[in-house]
């Protein structure tokens, strides 16, 4: 949801190229002890894969070395304690390398928007400083950050054999996840399950099926105006390569949009009765829908997605029936 709390993290266009400098020293050390993680975790089950991860995990950490004898050499041996969450355009990361059950498709996922992020990052870097030396190491590891990405295209070869995926195909899906999938099933469960409380509420409370209507259309169309504006504002994809923030604040608001209207249209029905119990019904299918999006797209498991999303809704549209009813 929209918030009016100050933002206290930094441009990134108003980083020196000392924070510039340091905050990638601290990417490259997190972004490798991540592979390490990864090798790890699949070793057991896919070695050729783990064996990949471990090697990018050495190059991570040459990058790492390379940056701060750059810095050393420039700016002294005290690091600037900068790092992604204290910048504008970067995006906390899920700990997806801490799942209890870790898959190689949620980790090949991970690599590409990793390297991607790794890669954008160095290109604006390098417009940012002026010194000729950064600028060139800069440069450089973009190159290479942009051949990592390849690895996860890799990561399928090794176990779908030579036969696998189409290189365009995979990218333009992991750019569509990106893009369309995360904000808008963000958006779609934030919809759902945030306007049952006022919808049933509204039911309950006063058991006229326009006046509930106009309150859920009031809530749906709120909340994705909300939604909407604070997808779009908080990444300019210039960083992430999550895409232009237009498209994706788009999704999201719209699907918040629908996740809210969905269960506020059968009140267009004027027999209170019947118009609840459709609504029910509408709320069943928005929460099935959002844990099969969530399987299908973020390698969530099924029964999961479906325990988290069921579960929260029911409490949620519970409170709505006891605050009306009161």
């Amino acid at each position: 949801m929209f918030s009016l709390l100050p933002d206290s993290r930094r441009s990134f266009s108003s980083l020196s190229e000392r924070e510039i400098l340091a905050l990638a020293i601290a990417a490259e050390e997190e972004d490798g002890g991540i592979y390490s993680e990864f090798a790890t975790r699949l070793a057991a089950t896919y070695p050729g894969s783990a064996a990949l991860f471990e090697g990018m995990a050495a190059e991570e950490d040459e990058h790492r070395r390379r940056l701060l004898d750059l810095y050393v050499a420039r700016f002294g041996k005290r690091l600037v304690p900068i790092r992604r969450e204290h910048v504008r355009g970067f995006l906390n990361r899920k700990p997806v390398w801490l799942l209890k059950n870790l898959t190689l498709e949620t980790a090949r996922q991970q690599v590409w928007e990793m390297e991607e992020g790794a890669y954008r990052f160095y290109m604006e870097a390098a417009k940012q400083v002026s010194d000729a030396g950064t600028r060139k190491l800069l440069g450089d590891l973009a190159a290479q950050e942009r051949r990592h990405a390849d690895a996860a295209d890799r990561i399928d070869e090794a176990v779908l054999g030579a036969e696998g995926r189409d290189v365009e195909k995979s990218e333009n899906h992991r750019q569509f996840v990106l893009t369309y999938v995360q904000p808008g099933l963000a958006g779609l469960m934030d919809g759902s399950v945030s306007t049952l409380a006022p919808v049933f509420a509204a039911a309950f409370a006063t058991g006229d099926t326009h006046q509930t209507f106009l309150v859920g259309l009031a809530a749906a169309i709120g909340a994705g105006i909300s939604m909407g504006f604070t997808e779009a504002a908080s990444d300019d994809g210039k960083l992430t390569g999550r895409g232009s923030p237009v498209k994706r604040g788009l999704a999201a608001g719209i699907m918040t949009a629908v996740g809210g209207l969905g269960h506020a249209l059968p009140y267009l029905i004027h027999d209170f009765f019947t118009a609840t119990v459709l609504a029910i019904v509408v709320v069943l299918i928005e929460l099935w829908a959002i844990a099969f999006i969530q399987n299908r797209y973020m390698q969530t498991p099924f029964w999961r997605a479906v325990m988290q999303v069921v579960l929260g809704g029911s409490l949620v549209f519970a409170a709505g029936i006891l605050i009306g009813s009161a």
